[in-house]
C-alpha cells in the first residue's frame, strides 16, 4: 500500500480537573474524554526519496516543522528506519486553539497512518509511548476509545464502556485561548491554596449522560470566563437550552452541550443563531473510529 487516509476526530472533556503542579513544571490532570464525529482528514502517501512534505487545507496550523503531524510522522520514520519519504495532506475542520484536541488528534492520525505505511512495524504499546511524548491528548486519540478516563498529563488512560451516541452542539466564540496562558491563570488563582488531589469516581457516576451531567466540571472555566466575557456569555446562553451536559472543553474557548434528542439539539442551534460564535451540530461516538 502506498497511501492511506485517516480521520482525526475531535474530543470534548466531560470532566477536567487541574491538579498540583509537578516537579517537571507541568500540572497533573484528571479528565473524562469523549470522542466526537467531527474530524479532520489526513492523507499520507509514500514517495521515493527522504523528503517529507505537508500541505494543509483550512485553518492555520502554525510553523511547518512544529506541526504535530510533521513531528509524529518523522518520529515513526526515524524509529523504523523506513527508506521512503512522505507526502502528507491535512484537511482541517476542527477549530484551532479551541479545546477540541484537533492538533493532538492530527498527530495521532499521523502516527497511525505512517506506521501503517511502514507495515505496522511499531507495536501498539510503543506507539502509545510515542503519543505520550508528543502531547497530552495524543495517547487518547491513538487509543481509539469513544470514552476514557485520563490522568497524569492525559497520557495515562482507562478505557470505559461507551455511552450511547448523543446529539451535541459546539459553540466556538470568536476568541482563542492559549493552553499555556490558561494554566498560568489557574496557577495564579490558586497561589495560596493547598495541594489539590484527585476526585473519587465510580462507574455508576459515568454510566449515563444524566449522571455525567451531575458530576461534570472544568477547572479552567472560572479563570477563562473571568478574562474573556464573550466565552462566559456564550456559556450562559447555551445553558438556557436545557441540555443534559453543558461545559467548556479543554482550556477553551469552545463550549459544548449534549441533548436528549436531535430535535432538542437542532432547536437549541436555532435559538442560539450565530450571536455567540460558530455553532456546529455534532454527535458523540459510541464506537471506535474506523481506521485502515
Amino acid at each position: 500500500m502506498t497511501s492511506v487516509e485517516v480521520p482525526a476526530h475531535a474530543k470534548v472533556n466531560l470532566l477536567l480537573r487541574v491538579l498540583a503542579r509537578e516537579d517537571d513544571g507541568y500540572h497533573g490532570i484528571e479528565t473524562l474524554f469523549a470522542l466526537l464525529d467531527l474530524h479532520d482528514t489526513l492523507v499520507a502517501e509514500r514517495v521515493d526519496g527522504p523528503e517529507v512534505t505537508l500541505t494543509v487545507d483550512g485553518a492555520d496550523t502554525g510553523p511547518f516543522m512544529e506541526n504535530t503531524v510533521m513531528r509524529a510522522a518523522t518520529r515513526v520514520l526515524d524509529a523504523t528506519g523506513q527508506p521512503f519519504g512522505l507526502r502528507l495532506h491535512l484537511v482541517k475542520r476542527i477549530p484551532v486553539r479551541a479545546g477540541l484536541g484537533g492538533g493532538s488528534s492530527d498527530g495521532a492520525a499521523a502516527l497511525l497512518a505512517v506506521n501503517h505505511l511502514a507495515g505496522n512495524a511499531i507495536p501498539r504499546h510503543e506507539l502509545l509511548q510515542f503519543a505520550a511524548r508528543l502531547g497530552s491528548d495524543v495517547a487518547f486519540f491513538v487509543a481509539q476509545a469513544p470514552l476514557a478516563l485520563g490522568w497524569g498529563h492525559g497520557e495515562r488512560l482507562l478505557r470505559l464502556p461507551a455511552l450511547p451516541s448523543a446529539p451535541a452542539l459546539l459553540v466556538t466564540p470568536p476568541v482563542g485561548v492559549s493552553t499555556a496562558d490558561a494554566y498560568g491563570w489557574v496557577s495564579a488563582a490558586r497561589k495560596h491554596d493547598g495541594r489539590r488531589g484527585a476526585l473519587a469516581l465510580d462507574l455508576d457516576s459515568l454510566a449515563s449522560w444524566g449522571s455525567i451531567g451531575r458530576m461534570a466540571g472544568n477547572d479552567f472555566e472560572s479563570v477563562v470566563f473571568a478574562r474573556l466575557p464573550a466565552v462566559r456569555a456564550a456559556f450562559e446562553k447555551l445553558c438556557t437550552t436545557h441540555p443534559l451536559v453543558c461545559r467548556m472543553t479543554g482550556s477553551g474557548s469552545t463550549l459544548f452541550a449534549i441533548y436528549r434528542s436531535v430535535r432538542e439539539r437542532d432547536d437549541a442551534a436555532m435559538m442560539l443563531g450565530r450571536t455567540h460564535g460558530e455553532v456546529r451540530q455534532v454527535m458523540t461516538m459510541a464506537a471506535p473510529p474506523v481506521y485502515p
